[in-house]
């Protein structure tokens, strides 16, 4: 991150309690247009908004008109129908009750396409029997080496001649989600992600030949999303349709893993030092309910503009980090770290700070930060 040394600097942070997530409206819309210069082709971009979950920050996608959107949670889809957006893809396979929380934003929003995934007759025969007399739209979840949801492959097929049979339910095409294929070297990635691609698009040939028409597919994610786009503007097949999250907001996981893309961090913790222990050990108030802490110590929060510190232990309100000497810090002073995680760091937090001309501008609502809206 040498390449940003300087922006991240708030001119006013004494406007600004800590802990606090600061977030950066010229570096997210920078990272917008650096996706739609790697995609190519707008319609081919589904991005998934579980990063966001603010609606300024889909604005700033809308504005650069990208118009479809996968996400994670009921919630979520809320906020974008509420936003007007018309194409939302529920990347979950919903059990009852979300099912009929799903069903309620069908009626709330007449105007939004709702979708959501499969990967089993048993669920799409619930789904079949719920939504009544509407017409629900799904997408067969594919396991592609994940092993978290999807049905294989080698499945799929058969799986779908029996839901394409049921009421109610239409089938607009797969969905695989390749979250394993992380590797740091880009060749390696790239090799990976090709043979998946070869198989789901064996099997959407299969089902587009028996079947006579076409499917769409979703699938990759951040890591794999450029590899998709690529062999799909190759193909020249605008069915296929990539849905990366983390790159509005980008993290230090992301920046130390995938050096190769070319998005920049635009969101910054904000912390300040809270107690002097000894000659070698301060307290800054960055605990669990302020970064995520789903990773080892080491890998939660960096501080790039202060190499010498050194997480040491954390708990609930409080880190105690390591520094070469203590004499150089107060208590008050200030530290800017970025999150390892950003997506659940962001769920943290009820409001985050917009930073303009190094400047603390207002604040942003993180408004499907919540579990439920309205419905």
């Amino acid at each position: 991150m040498t390449d940003q040394q300087e922006w991240f600097v708030v001119e006013n942070e004494s406007k600004i309690d800590s802990p606090a997530l600061l977030v950066f409206p010229e570096y997210i819309s920078r990272n917008i247009s650096a996706i739609i210069e790697l995609t190519g082709d707008l319609s081919t971009l589904r991005p998934h908004v579980k990063t966001d979950k603010t609606p300024e920050i889909i604005q700033l996608m809308r504005d650069a008109g990208i118009n479809k959107y996968k996400c994670a949670t009921i919630a979520e889809a809320e906020m974008l129908a509420m936003m007007g957006v018309k194409d939302v893809l529920l990347a979950y396979q919903p059990t009852i009750v979300k099912a009929q929380r799903l069903f309620a934003l069908m009626r709330a929003y007449p105007g939004t396409r709702f979708s959501c995934l499969v990967d089993n007759l048993r669920s799409a025969e619930m789904l079949s029997f719920l939504v009544g007399e509407k017409k629900l739209t799904v997408y067969i979840d594919l396991n592609v080496g994940m092993n978290r949801t999807g049905i294989p492959v080698g499945g799929a097929f058969m799986l779908y001649m029996k839901i394409s049979k049921l009421q109610n339910i239409e089938i607009a095409g797969l969905h695989a989600y390749d979250g394993h294929v992380d590797d740091a070297d880009p060749i390696t990635r790239t090799e990976r992600a090709k043979a998946i691609f070869a198989a789901v698009m064996a099997l959407k040939g299969d089902i587009e030949w028996k079947e006579k028409e076409t499917l769409e597919l979703v699938i990759g994610g951040s890591p794999t999303f450029a590899v998709y786009s690529e062999m799909a503007g190759k193909k020249d097949d605008k069915s296929i349709q990539v849905s990366p999250g983390t790159f509005t907001l980008w993290d230090a996981g992301y920046h130390k893993l995938l050096p190769d893309l070319p998005f920049k961090v635009a969101a910054v913790l904000l912390c300040r030092v809270v107690s002097i222990i000894n000659n070698n050990l301060l307290c800054i108030d960055l605990g669990y309910k302020s970064v995520s802490a789903e990773n080892p110590l080491d890998k939660r929060v960096v501080f790039p503009w202060a190499p010498e510190v050194v997480p040491v232990s954390q708990s609930e309100e409080h880190m105690v980090i390591s520094v070469p000497d203590t004499k150089k810090f107060n208590v008050g002073d200030t530290l800017y770290g970025v999150p390892w995680h950003i997506c659940p760091t962001l769920a943290l937090y009820e409001r985050v700070h917009v930073v303009k001309k190094k400047r603390m501008a207002t604040t942003w609502k993180v408004v499907a930060r919540d579990r439920m809206i309205n419905y």
